[in-house]
């Protein structure tokens, strides 16, 4: 497994400082760790709170998480086999990143960028529902939208009321 641990560190980047496997892991496939002197997420969650801080502050505040991954899960098996067949391939880096932020929110983290994450979900539900990328959503039900002029007058006619 030392070549999906490298594949997901060259991937996460800065992220997280190492990738190991782990044998304390039971049920799920990885699992984000601190330092036993680092941060931990509630204190980072606090840290990040404080009203008086300045970005200074961010690059001391971050702890340094170590992502630890479970060789006996069938998620990390499957990616191993995906990452040795092709470690540029868009959907094992779309899985390394969601394994990373799934780990993120279970080990108490939080997310710095929700909206990536919610695009990831949504792509690999697509994957999952078998639907093209290229197909357009079609909303039928909403009704047509009303022409600009129209509130234009109706702001001019809220005005002369005040």
């Amino acid at each position: 497994y030392e070549n999906l641990c490298n594949i997901i560190k060259e991937t996460l980047g800065d992220k997280v400082e190492k990738v190991v496997t782990s044998s304390r892991i039971v049920q799920s496939p990885a699992c984000l760790v601190t330092g036993e002197y680092g941060w931990s997420a509630y204190m980072e969650r606090i840290m990040k709170a404080q009203a008086l801080r300045d970005n200074s502050m961010s690059s001391y505040m971050v702890s340094k998480k170590t992502l630890e991954i479970n060789p006996r899960h069938p998620i990390v098996k499957e990616l191993k086999k995906k990452a040795d067949a092709d470690k540029s391939d868009k959907t094992v880096k779309d899985l390394i990143w969601l394994l990373f932020e799934t780990s993120l929110l279970t080990s108490g983290f939080t997310l710095d960028e929700p909206a990536s994450f919610a695009n990831r979900i949504h792509r690999m539900i697509k994957l999952g529902l078998s639907i093209d990328d290229d197909e357009d959503v079609v909303d039928e039900d909403l009704p047509p939208l009303e022409s600009s002029a129209t509130s234009i007058d109706e702001g001019s006619k809220m005005e002369e009321v005040d």
